[in-house]
Parts: C-alpha cells; sequence; structure tokens
C-alpha cells in the first residue's frame, strides 16, 4: 500500500511520516508513505492507494478527491498533532477498503 500526505507545505507531514513509517516498522506492516505540500500533489497522486490530508488544509479534501479519484480523508487534528499512529491506521484501513 501506497500512502501521500498532504499538507499546506509539506513540512509537518514530513515529522508525520517519518514517526508513521517507525511505527509501521515496529508493527511489521510494509506501507510506503510520502508527504508532500498542496502545490505538488497534483504531480505525483497517480502513484498511490491513498491520499491523507493535514487538518490544515481539511477544507481542500473535495478539491483533491475530485482531481484524484483516490480514496482521501482528512486525518483528525488531534491525532495529527501528536502523532497517533494507531488511529492514523484505522483510518488508514479504512479507506483501502473503499479502493
Amino acid at each position: 500500500m501506497k500512502i501521500l500526505l498532504v499538507c499546506a507545505g509539506g513540512i509537518s507531514t514530513s515529522l508525520l511520516m517519518k514517526k508513521m513509517k517507525k511505527y509501521w516498522e515496529e508493527q511489521s506492516i510494509e506501507l510506503e508513505i510520502d508527504a508532500v505540500g498542496i502545490s505538488d500533489y497534483s504531480e505525483v497522486y497517480s502513484n498511490y492507494d491513498i491520499i491523507l490530508v493535514g487538518p490544515q488544509i481539511g477544507y481542500r479534501l473535495e478539491e483533491i478527491k475530485e482531481t484524484t479519484n483516490i480514496p482521501c480523508a482528512v486525518i483528525e487534528s488531534f491525532d495529527y498533532a501528536v502523532a497517533n499512529c494507531p488511529n492514523i491506521m484505522e483510518l488508514v484501513n479504512k479507506l483501502y477498503e473503499k479502493k
């Protein structure tokens, strides 16, 4: 499974991405995850199965869904802020089921 994290500039999602990679490695789950800013997602989205959006750009979710036609969701603010990887993994699994 390949996941794309999208936020305003790609910096905060890069931090989250590192924590998520570590969590998934500890759980022996093989996933690929990358992070980009909102201005760059349209150039790379076709390489991914799921898109997770940072809460700061949650208002752009519908636009991203329409542009990509890939399962997308906004990460809950608290889960994003504290890098709650188990909750984020639940979200990923729900989205992947829709694929």
